[in-house]
């Protein structure tokens, strides 16, 4: 399974939730999945979804899912210490670990090669970590929500992309609705 498949499995179990969607063909993929007002994509700001959404979860008590990519991870190391040192249980990290950078052309990161983001997450003191095949992420996502302990998942998928549309929403209005959802 690639990405944008993934992002297809998982679009009903994480559609009642608050998504921060990672930059790029992420973003885009989602947007034409399933469009929702909780959902919050990122235009632009690389390797920082993680780090929105640990933000997100501390400041309010619904569930918030960010979806990062192994690149992005890898752009913003700090994120994995941060979100050990300030745990969130109604936040679950979705690392989708292609093995490389997606959105600029499917070049390889250290995640596809010797790199380990479950291990790292694990050292930086992340006591929840499951690592998956793509095919599993679906249930790792449910067991995840009902365990309401903060969630560190990495799902280990092919690299691959879709063509998809971009986001033509302008980031404004994205970013109202995902606030009024989250007030309402």
């Amino acid at each position: 399974m690639i990405r944008s498949e993934v992002l297809r499995e998982i679009a009903p179990v994480i559609r009642d939730h608050l998504v921060i969607c990672n930059i790029g063909l992420p973003s885009q993929e989602m947007h034409l999945i399933d469009d929702q007002p909780s959902n919050f994509y990122m235009l632009g700001t690389m390797g920082l979804s993680s780090s929105i959404g640990l933000g997100v979860a501390l400041a309010q008590d619904k569930k918030v899912i960010a979806i990062d990519g192994d690149g992005s991870v890898l752009t913003n190391f700090g994120t994995l210490p941060t979100i050990a040192n300030n745990a969130a249980d109604n936040f679950i990290l979705l690392i989708v670990d292609n093995g490389s950078y997606g959105s600029t052309g499917d070049q390889p990161t250290y995640a596809g090669k010797k790199t380990s983001l479950a291990k790292v997450a694990e050292a930086c003191g992340c006591e929840n970590v499951v690592e998956c095949q793509a095919e599993e992420t679906g249930q790792v996502i449910k067991d995840a929500l009902a365990s309401n302990k903060m969630t560190v998942i990495v799902c280990k998928c092919e690299s691959g992309n879709v063509k998809v549309p971009v986001i033509t929403m302008d980031p404004v209005v994205i970013r109202d609705r995902f606030m009024r959802t989250i007030q309402g």
